[in-house]
């Protein structure tokens, strides 16, 4: 049984006085998610904008990232299968 699916990813970044914000949306054709992020440059600290990108586009990355965990783990409770709550052992067949 094979499957191949495009999923497109887009990463916007937006700076504003030391604040940094990322939206990462995921559109699976069906379906979109949008991860936020947001990084704060101390004001005693060296001005690096490429610091405040990564950890707001990382932050992004991470919520959508568990949104996606979010939604696999509703739907495989849908299926009638337990959940697989914080744990890492296998459940209903999908490591995680």
């Amino acid at each position: 049984m094979s499957h191949t699916v495009e999923w497109k990813v887009r990463l916007h970044l937006f700076e504003d006085e030391g604040t940094t914000k990322a939206r990462v949306v995921l559109g699976t054709g069906a379906t979109a998610l949008i991860g936020r992020g947001v990084a704060h440059c101390n004001p005693a600290d060296m001005y690096v904008p490429e610091l405040g990108d990564e950890l707001a586009a990382g932050r992004a990355m991470r919520d959508l990232a568990q949104q996606l965990v979010n939604a696999a783990e509703r739907d495989i409770e849908g299926l009638g299968a337990p959940g697989t709550g914080s744990c890492t052992r296998q459940v209903a067949g999908w490591p995680m």
